[in-house]
């Protein structure tokens, strides 16, 4: 009796699968990638002409000539700009603020969507009611004015601060991420080692919470770098001001100069230039920090939306 020998090779489930792929199948790949191309180009472009065109002639930036390459490239623009020392005020006190108001938000916001996440915590139902109200109501702009001067923080840094100590949005998204991401057993288990609910957060949640922590911490501080009107409205003080105030009063003081002087065609021209470099300075910092960010950023957010 004859027996065939097999190898490994003969055996069907062994060989690689070539999936064929029908002509619809190319056509909606096609497509797609073709959207994907369209959105990139339409979200990167807009950055990359503001960055050349604050670097280009402006008359060639206002004649249409600059497309995708800076064209008579000149600084002064940014020279203008970084000599004016208010800048560098303006960078010191946003920088203060942003640190010191996100340091805060996180001691405030982190342990009380730890607490509101806790089922056994009976006025979680009640406490999260309240605080979502103040999502969609405020007291409005003279009631908050009056608060602050009562509370003698008018033209202080502080006002940059305190009001704004939590945001109900990152709590919630914080306390979603406490229920559904750290696993209740682990809990059980501090509780047999005798820890407290304070031992349990520190040691335990903090440190399997870097995503959500990096998440809620670079939207409060884009926040607080991109907060206007406060500086606007509650700070009379050019010393205190934030550096997006300051950035602004010196486009306006640029752009009436040129405007005011007849025949003053090189301040209009540097005018227009500081207009893209302005943006380039108040931007620059929140686009370095977030590529180191990047890799917490999708995935604090998936997790912490997961459940309402």
């Amino acid at each position: 009796m004859s027996m065939t020998s097999t190898t490994t090779n003969d055996i069907p489930w062994n060989k690689p699968v070539r999936q064929h792929r029908s002509f619809g199948d190319w056509v909606s790949t096609a497509i797609i990638n073709s959207l994907i191309a369209l959105i990139v180009l339409a979200v990167l472009y807009p950055l990359w002409f503001v960055v050349i065109s604050s670097i280009s002639d402006p008359t060639a930036v206002s004649s249409g000539a600059v497309g995708l390459l800076p064209k008579d490239i000149t600084f002064d623009g940014y020279i203008k700009v970084f000599t004016d020392a208010s800048i560098w005020i303006g960078y010191k006190n946003t920088l203060i603020y942003s640190v010191v108001g996100t340091a805060l938000n996180m001691v405030v916001t982190i342990p009380a969507a730890f607490a509101l996440s806790r089922r056994e915590f009976k006025p979680r139902r009640v406490i999260l009611f309240l605080l979502s109200v103040t999502m969609f109501f405020s007291g409005g702009l003279i009631p908050s004015y009056l608060l602050y001067r009562d509370l003698d923080i008018l033209n202080t840094m502080w006002v940059f601060i305190l009001p704004g100590a939590v945001s109900v949005y990152n709590l919630i998204v914080a306390r979603s991420f406490f229920e559904t991401s750290i696993p209740e057993e682990l809990h059980d288990a501090a509780q047999i080692d005798g820890l407290s609910y304070g031992g349990y957060f520190l040691r335990i949640v903090l440190p399997l919470s870097s995503a959500i922590l990096a998440v809620v911490g670079l939207y409060y501080f884009v926040g607080h770098w991109n907060d206007f009107m406060t500086g606007l409205i509650y700070i009379t003080d050019d010393a205190k001001q934030p550096l997006q105030n300051v950035l602004q009063k010196l486009l306006l003081i640029n752009q009436s100069e040129g405007g005011a002087n007849i025949g003053a065609v090189d301040q209009q021209r540097i005018a227009d230039q500081i207009k893209f470099g302005v943006i380039i300075v108040s931007t620059l910092p929140l686009l370095l920090l977030y590529p180191f960010l990047q890799k917490y950023f999708n995935k604090g957010v998936m997790l912490g939306a997961v459940k309402g």
